[in-house]
């Protein structure tokens, strides 16, 4: 368990549903306060971890809010390690209101914050901050591929890796100090020093590969980068708007009408795509024009795929200087023209999307492939875990004294540590935490 704040002796509530209306709202307390909040709202305390009907009301004036379920869940054993409760009540916004206003009116209980909960649940030692991630990625999910990875963040998976992590280093660093207790029986010293390097080296081989896996990790929760890149009137926003199957981008005849970077979040085949809509390319008529082609161009270099569109009836090819990223030419419009090439589509009439889609799918499934399987799904993971490899690399450096091997194993193993939040992770946990609703 981890030192709580002081802000974590106040009592907190917050609606932990969806936004009312609903046919049910959820409202969760957490903190010391909570079993006397029930009783002041419900005349009694239910049984633990027993869901009971009780009739809610306003402590100030004894008025009957809502009839519903109360339920008690005394610590350790919750979901924050504190004492929890929960009202279950009818999810219309009256209701709601009435609720939160009478609960926050009683001494010591404050809405919650975002996230806190979960922060609660950390500081409790109830989740690492590698399952809290999860977490946070698991609310977010849009495809069937994202909520896989999630939910085993959630679950652990990379908590449990980590520790595993550091209990091979430790083992490491015994031995490597041990070859320090010995240091003058010259047999024992150098068996235990090569039994830590052989440790270590083993070590820095799982790292190096869960770091080459972590790609397809970090590209599966953000999604697979379409860019779609062409000339003006080339068809571009018309795309973007058959994909999304809805109007995103303005249409219009007038060349240079997309000025910025227009982003549409779509689900193909389970995986999670991001098509971005951008400015024709070509000798910009102006400032607010140029810039629009600039960012078109910066995003193409971060792209997993381009896709240059040109008009069937006047091919134009692609700018020799452009983004090094897998590019597939499109014709479009081919509903004007009688040419064709592997890939003519036409907005207009429908033609070629589906071999089209059914293509970006394919490159999206073949780029995010076992990115379910990653252990590293963020940056914050990847440079930690590089750090990690580095120190383990400087450990196997031949003729290194006993000393710097065992300093490095231990910078090695604070560098994981920090995966999980077990040490030095005090300046990232606002941003992680406030990504969480207010209920969580």
């Amino acid at each position: 368990m981890i030192d709580r704040p002081e802000a974590q002796i106040d009592t907190i509530v917050a609606l932990a549903s969806g936004r009312p209306p609903a046919a049910i709202a959820v409202i969760r307390l957490s903190g010391s306060r909570a079993a006397e909040t029930v009783r002041a709202l419900c005349g009694r305390l239910p049984p633990p971890r027993r869901a009971s009907l009780a009739r809610f009301r306003d402590p100030r004036s004894s008025e009957v809010i809502d009839e519903g379920l109360a339920l008690y869940l005394p610590g350790p054993g919750s979901p924050t390690g504190e004492d929890v409760a929960e009202f279950h009540v009818h999810g219309g916004r009256a209701v709601v209101a009435a609720m939160l206003d009478a609960l926050t009116a009683l001494p010591g209980v404050r809405l919650a914050e975002s996230g806190e909960f979960t922060r609660r649940a950390f500081f409790a030692g109830r989740m690492d901050l590698a399952a809290v991630e999860g977490l946070a990625d698991l609310v977010a999910a849009d495809t069937d591929a994202q909520r896989r990875q999630a939910l085993a963040q959630a679950s652990g998976v990379l908590g449990a890796r980590v520790a595993l992590w550091r209990s091979q280093i430790l083992e490491a660093r015994a031995l490597a100090e041990a070859s320090l207790d010995f240091a003058d029986e010259d047999d024992v010293a150098a068996d235990a020093l090569e039994q830590a390097r052989a440790g270590a080296a083993a070590l820095r081989e799982e790292i190096a590969a869960a770091l080459d896996k972590s790609r397809g990790g970090e590209r599966l929760r953000e999604g697979f980068r379409v860019v779609v890149l062409g000339p003006p009137n080339a068809g571009k926003s018309s795309l973007v708007n058959a994909l999304a199957r809805r109007e995103v981008a303005i249409v219009t005849a007038e060349a240079g009408t997309t000025r910025d970077l227009i982003e549409v979040h779509l689900d193909l085949g389970g995986f999670p795509a991001i098509v971005t809509d951008t400015a024709g390319l070509r000798e910009a008529a102006g400032l607010v024009e140029a810039e629009g082609i600039r960012r078109a161009r910066a995003r193409a270099e971060d792209a997993d795929l381009v896709l240059w569109l040109s008009p069937a009836d006047a091919p134009t090819p692609p700018p020799a200087d452009l983004s090094e990223a897998p590019l597939q030419v499109v014709w479009t419009k081919a509903d004007l023209s009688a040419r064709s090439a592997p890939f003519s589509i036409s907005t207009h009439t429908g033609a070629g999307l589906a071999e089209l889609v059914a293509f970006i799918s394919h490159r999206a499934a073949a780029c995010l492939q076992g990115g379910e399987a990653a252990v590293l799904v963020r940056a914050r993971h990847r440079e930690a875990a590089e750090v990690a490899l580095g120190a383990l690399e400087r450990a196997l450096v031949p003729g290194v004294s006993p000393e710097l091997v065992a300093e490095d194993l231990r910078l090695a193993s604070e560098a994981l540590g920090r995966i999980v939040g077990a040490v030095g992770v005090e300046d990232v946990l606002g941003q992680i935490f406030s990504a969480f609703c207010i209920g969580k």
